[in-house]
């Protein structure tokens, strides 16, 4: 078994800090070139997509898009981090991590792979607002769960903030959300969080 990706991809960070969380020892990680234009190969082959994370299993099909790598990886392990007691609160909180990680990595392709002539800021904008509420909301409605036990929606936002810092340090995200912006850097120095930072 094979789990497929790239450094700078929160989707990928998220599945492995996972397998770092679950002490997953067993499912090596490799390094894979992956753009919305066609990536190499060897990921096309195993996940028809070209996205990642890309699971590849030895003795079935090829597990693909970040929600289902973790869902099987979780519970493959037993690491108990889709707790049934709050399911619907963690997925939700997931999909919102994810919700960002969707609206800001569409703002970096936009600029990457299109000419700048040719750039929509109607887009970069309604992208970034999807960003600021979904930010809002946490800080607002969602500061018990992320400081509750641990969970793949805390692992989730975590991740999505890391990619803010990554490719949007222009942006100040952390303004007007002190409480948001305390919590992850509590839980960006998680060894699993330290391990998976992208260069």
């Amino acid at each position: 078994m094979e789990l497929l990706g790239s450094d700078a991809s929160p989707f990928v960070r998220k599945a492995r800090v996972l397998v770092a969380e679950a002490g997953i020892t067993d499912v090596p990680y490799v390094q894979v070139t992956a753009t919305p234009m066609g990536g190499e190969e060897r990921l096309n082959s195993a996940n028809p997509l070209g996205k990642i994370p890309a699971l590849v299993r030895d003795g079935g099909p090829t597990i693909y898009d970040s929600n289902v790598v973790c869902r099987f990886l979780d519970d493959r392990a037993q690491a108990g981090l889709y707790p049934a007691g709050r399911l619907w609160e963690t997925l939700t909180l997931e999909a919102t991590g994810d919700g960002i990680m969707e609206a800001a990595v569409g703002i970096v392709y936009e600029k990457r792979l299109r000419p700048e002539e040719l750039w929509w800021n109607d887009w970069f904008d309604a992208q970034w607002l999807k960003v600021t509420r979904s930010l809002d909301a946490l800080e607002r409605q969602w500061m018990s769960h992320l400081y509750g036990p641990l969970d793949m929606g805390q692992v989730s936002v975590a991740c999505a903030l890391g990619y803010l810092d990554l490719r949007h340090g222009d942006r100040d995200w952390r303004g007007g959300r002190d409480a948001l912006a305390a919590w992850y850097k509590r839980f960006a120095e998680r060894p699993s969080m330290v391990a998976t930072a992208p260069e």
